[in-house]
């Protein structure tokens, strides 16, 4: 396959997640879905990587691997179970009931809203807005619903009665006894760009800078393998954090030529690839099979210590063995060359390729070391592939999204400059 062919097949396959095995009440994307117990937690939809199939869908539409009025008709049953689901100040949960739209707990006292989740899912509102809004009379309404939704949104309230910095969870039972305030650097920067963006609950740019950026202290001025970490990644003791922190923010949000008084974000997410990349070529650990064209730690399915399938958030400093396919073909954008090895590792290795593949494409993790493949998809995973490959390839949603007035603005009011969007 040349290089445009097996993205194209990447592309479509990581689309069947969203379209053929969608929920089927709602359409939107199911938490997980098993190859191995397809009745596996069925009804369960999830909030962030819904936003990431309805980004999905419309590069699907683009490219013509759907039809656009069957997409349509799809969208507006999406967005009509939106309107209708659980929301809590305006934030939908982490994971709703696909048939009656009510919050399923994602743990005994996060049974509210979820900020960060419903942050990924205005993200792809934001988009699907931008994508439609010239379009046929339908597509007009389709497209003023999504901007009905993401203005519904309380920002402000998940300041917790106007502290600067923004909570993550808020229940009507047990309000902010979670109390995770956003601070960074994690997967969280897209929340306060869009509490920045809003127009009818905004969050003012002190919660960014003393919240998220804590004062400064998010900067990071060292180096993995002669490479700048540029911002302090939670956790990571100096290292980078799991693939995913450099995706779920920037499915919309462009990081070509874009600043603050905190980081140029080109760098940021560039150097967190090449240096997970630079990190399974040196191996440290001595994995079997890490090499230049089998790499990506990120969040995904995990095995455990008794050959069990868990979950885990793999990194530099948590580095369990295996590989997630999402962690580098999501990161196209960043290392085209040392992703398109691992695309063609996934696709093309005569010994792994039929094990690794499945009915959406790569399946969500692997290990050599082990000899180990679950056979199992997780949205958050798969949605983030045919978003970040088309960004690569044509830079649609990245463009949809900075092209966004109000997006515009709140990026703005923080501080930031983006030479490739002109501000």
């Amino acid at each position: 396959m040349t290089d445009e062919q097996i993205l194209d097949l990447a592309q479509k396959d990581a689309l069947k997640y969203f379209w053929d095995y969608a929920e089927p009440n709602s359409k939107l994307a199911r938490e997980r879905y098993h190859t191995d117990d397809p009745g596996n937690d069925a009804q369960i939809v999830t909030t962030g990587g819904s936003g990431f199939g309805l980004m999905t869908i419309l590069v699907g539409i683009e490219r013509g691997f759907v039809p656009r009025g069957e997409a349509v008709t799809r969208l507006q049953t999406a967005l009509n179970f939106l309107q209708n689901a659980d929301r809590f100040h305006g934030a939908w949960p982490h994971w709703m009931n696909g048939t009656t739209g009510h919050v399923i707990p994602f743990g005994t006292v996060d049974n509210g809203g979820d900020l960060v989740e419903t942050s990924f899912l205005c993200e792809a509102l934001i988009c699907l807005r931008e994508y439609f809004k010239n379009g046929s009379e339908e597509e007009q309404a389709l497209a003023q619903q999504a901007d009905d939704l993401w203005k519904g949104v309380e920002w402000d309230w998940y300041t917790k009665g106007g502290e600067h910095a923004l909570y993550w969870h808020w229940s009507p039972q047990y309000e902010w006894q979670i109390n995770f305030k956003l601070e960074g650097y994690n997967e969280c920067l897209i929340t306060y760009i869009m509490a920045a963006a809003s127009t009818t609950h905004p969050v003012d740019a002190a919660a960014y800078h003393e919240g998220w950026a804590r004062n400064g202290a998010i900067v990071n001025n060292g180096q993995r393998y002669n490479l700048p970490v540029v911002l302090s990644y939670n956790g990571a003791n100096g290292n980078v954090g799991p693939m995913f922190w450099s995706h779920y923010s920037y499915l919309g949000m462009d990081p070509r030529g874009l600043s603050d008084q905190y980081a140029n974000y080109w760098t940021l997410v560039q150097n967190h690839a090449k240096i997970q990349h630079a990190y399974s070529v040196a191996n440290p650990i001595g994995w079997t099979g890490y090499s230049d064209k089998v790499w990506g730690l990120t969040a995904s399915y995990s095995r455990n210590p008794n050959g069990t399938t868990g979950y885990d958030a793999h990194s530099p400093v948590n580095d369990k063995g295996i590989i997630s396919p999402t962690a580098a073909l999501s990161s196209f954008p960043y290392t085209p060359e040392e992703s398109m090895k691992m695309l063609r590792f996934v696709y093309e290795d005569a010994d792994w390729k039929s094990r690794l593949i499945g009915v959406a494409g790569p399946f969500d993790a692997f290990s050599i070391h082990y000899n180990w493949v679950t056979p199992r998809y997780l949205a958050i995973d798969q949605g983030t592939i045919v978003p970040m490959i088309e960004n690569h390839r044509t830079g649609m949603l990245w463009n949809l999204f900075m092209q966004a007035p109000e997006v515009k603005q709140g990026l703005l009011n923080l501080g930031f400059h983006s030479t490739q969007h002109g501000f």
